[in-house]
């Protein structure tokens, strides 16, 4: 895989000594970038808080509407009569003052007085299914009351917001009926005769109705009567169960008596009682039946064989005997038993026919009283039945004299609502879905902004303000062994034409001509810079110049490793034999420089060393590399990186260029930002920083170079 070299960029690249950042160039693209590089953080909480608040929202307690709408009239003739009071709307002034008396808490407040019994278990059915829930009563039951009006007509909309459908469409109704009734009250000429006559006559058939009533709860308390059917059916069950226990009970004493007589007459006889079927069942006579029989065959068999007096015969003789006796007492204990439950069964007999004797006059009081007690309760009916005859007639009597002087008249009555209004599973799965994407671009986007580590060219170019000299793509599927030489040779290999694009743009971005040297460094370790120091040698070697690749990093050497020799000789050997300049640095044996490849040769480090600093402060250091580029053409030169301490940048001083290493994902753009800053105070040239370990795909997506992959495939297929 290779990457390209961006071109250079004028405005990328802010004069030496400034601080000031290069304009933000982000595009579409970027932000989709962004998304992309988080979406598998930002996806997860999205769909967490989603579903989260949908969870929440469709959790909540289910609502319905109703709505029941009124239509007010406007006047057809201008009444002239002053005793005549018309209530007619005739300005939206009128029609706001009826509004807002509907919603007023006077007409609440009669609506909650309205409801029946019946009517108010209905509005506390959604409460009372939850257990534990505070039940509300009076106005509270009546959910949330709103009117609707649309100006330009005379319609208006009662709408009713309850837990239950049938509770909604049932306040929504009685909200218009008691509006109306307010009205009808409010206009109404109740003191008319005939409406005072029938309001004291119903006075008084009221109290005639309450009197009936009393004297007949008197009579139920005086008699102890519930009520006289339900008395006389509960004597009449009573009897017919204390009836069929009665005939049960003489049954079974009879069966036992029997039985008693069986056994007297046995014993007269002189018969074996153990013949009946009671006393050979009763208890464990059974069991000692068998025994008895078992023993009488152990003793016939022992006699064929020993004599009477035989120690074995005797011991069977008694327990012969010990059984016989065992059977004898079972027989009187069974014979007792019988005596006791033919007692008893008297007993109960005997009860059972008092209690049949005390049901019997029991149900005969009832049928004396039935007379006066329907009487009573036909009296208090008649009663009842008069009064309310009377106060319908003055209910009809008081709408029918005002019913004409109402201003509004009910159009449609409201219904119970089919599905709840809230919570709607279309608008909370239309609200999550824009909830996830909100959070899923404010996380993505937040975290991208909040994460100050390297990830794009426009991290490069953007923020930091440098050149991006070229991408080294992921070698992770390279062997160790195999990094630091991709660049060596003519063969392709891959990653090698990254290494490549470099080499051109460091010919491209450099002002100065060979011989010269170049340093490489990075912010903090592990970014790849002794690897790119490496090919990049190679590369310029393998293009006809004498490189000499120089190990500066004299606190953790490395480079010997890689070309896999010792670290004997080299800056340090030579700085404590006397840091003699070399008229030939080849020929030096302090310095040990090895040739490696064609063209390319390597100054170690000559080993490690705490405080290398007295080195690259020595003035003769600087004689040291004005040697080395009279005989090379260029010097590469591999230091610490610069966030751990401060080689990088005595280096810098007393090299020619300088080439910035950052590695994917890895240093914060901020300290970059510094050390670059840095380097350009130092009088450095920066040639450009060099983006190292992106997968293909991510070169793709963070570089402008999206068809390298083809192009590689091209090439390297005619190749």
């Amino acid at each position: 895989m290779s990457a390209a070299i961006p071109p250079a960029s004028a405005s990328a690249r802010p004069p030496p000594g400034t601080e000031e950042p290069a304009p933000e160039r982000r595009t579409l693209r970027d932000y989709v970038i962004m998304l992309r590089e988080r979406m598998w953080v930002a996806l997860p909480i999205a769909v967490l808080v989603a579903l989260g608040v949908g969870y929440k929202q469709a959790s909540e307690t289910p609502l319905y509407a109703a709505q029941a709408t009124m239509q007010f009239k406007r006047p057809e003739r201008v009444v002239n009569i002053e005793a005549v009071v018309d209530q007619s709307t005739r300005s939206d002034a009128d029609l706001f003052t009826h509004m807002k008396v509907l919603q007023s808490q006077k007409i609440r407040d009669a609506v909650a007085r309205s409801l029946t019994p019946e009517e108010t278990k209905l509005l506390q059915r959604p409460w009372a299914a939850e257990a534990g829930a505070n039940v509300p009563s009076g106005a509270g039951l009546l959910g949330s009351v709103s009117v609707e009006y649309t100006r330009g007509n005379l319609i208006v909309g009662v709408n009713v917001v309850h837990r239950d459908p049938e509770g909604a469409a049932l306040v929504a109704n009685r909200y218009v009926q008691q509006f109306i009734r307010s009205l009808i009250e409010d206009a109404s000429g109740l003191n008319e005769a005939a409406v005072v006559y029938l309001r004291q006559r119903a006075d008084e058939l009221r109290r005639e109705s309450e009197a009936a009533n009393t004297r007949l709860q008197e009579y139920r308390r005086q008699h102890n009567l519930v009520d006289l059917d339900s008395n006389v059916t509960i004597v009449g069950e009573r009897l017919r169960t204390i009836n069929a226990e009665l005939t049960r009970t003489r049954v079974e004493r009879i069966r036992l008596e029997g039985l008693v007589a069986q056994i007297k007459r046995i014993q007269e006889a002189g018969g074996d009682l153990l013949e009946t079927e009671y006393v050979s069942n009763y208890g464990t006579i059974p069991s000692l039946r068998s025994q008895l029989a078992d023993l009488n065959r152990q003793q016939s068999i022992l006699g064929e064989r020993y004599l009477e007096r035989h120690p074995r015969m005797i011991e069977v003789a008694g327990a012969i005997e010990v059984v016989r006796g065992q059977i004898t007492r079972n027989i009187e204990q069974a014979i007792a038993d019988l005596n006791a439950q033919v007692t008893r069964i008297r007993e109960g007999e005997q009860m059972l026919g008092r209690e049949y004797a005390i049901a019997e006059r029991e149900q005969l009081r009832l049928g004396e009283l039935s007379v006066e007690f329907k009487s009573l309760e036909n009296q208090a009916a008649v009663a009842r039945s008069n009064y309310v005859q009377i106060l319908d007639r003055l209910n009809q009597t008081t709408t029918v004299g005002n019913l004409e002087s109402i201003p509004v008249k009910p159009l449609d009555a409201a219904v119970p609502a089919g599905a709840p209004f809230r919570p709607r599973l279309q608008e909370i799965v239309r609200r999550c879905l824009i909830l996830g994407v909100a959070v899923f671009l404010g996380v993505a986007l937040g975290l991208s902004f909040l994460d100050d580590r390297v990830k794009s060219t426009w991290d490069v170019e953007g923020f930091i303000g440098a050149n991006l000299l070229g991408i080294i793509p992921d070698l992770g599927d390279v062997p160790e062994s195999e990094k630091h030489l991709l660049a060596s040779g003519n063969q392709t290999t891959p990653g090698s034409e990254a290494f490549l694009g470099i080499y051109s743009a460091v010919k491209i971005q450099s002002k100065l001509d060979f011989p010269k040297a170049v340093l490489i460094t990075s912010t903090i370790p592990g970014e790849g810079k002794t690897m790119i120091s490496s090919n990049l040698a190679a590369a310029f070697a393998r293009h006809g110049k004498k490189v000499l690749l120089l190990d500066c990093d004299m606190r953790r050497p490395m480079l010997h490793r890689h070309f896999k020799l010792t670290n004997e000789a080299g800056l340090i050997t030579w700085f404590d034999a006397g840091a003699n300049v070399p008229a030939d640095p080849l020929a030096d044996p302090a310095l040990g420089i090895v040739k490696v490849e064609e063209n390319l040769y390597l100054l170690r480090s000559g080993g490690r060393s705490k405080s290398p600093t007295e080195l690259l402060e020595d003035p003769v250091f600087v004689q040291f590399v004005d040697a080395l580029k009279r005989h090379f053409d260029l010097v590469i030169v591999d230091s610490p990186p610069m966030g751990a301490v401060t080689d990088a940048l005595l280096l810098a001083e007393r090299t020619d260029e300088v080439i910035y290493v950052c590695r994917f994902n890895k240093a914060y753009r901020k300290h970059i930002r510094l050390h670059i800053k840095q380097l350009r105070d130092s009088k450095n040239e920066l040639l450009g920083v060099v983006l190292n370990g992106l997968s293909p795909r991510r070169i793709e997506y963070y570089s402008n170079y999206r068809y390298y992959r083809s192009y590689k495939k091209y090439y390297g297929a005619q190749s």
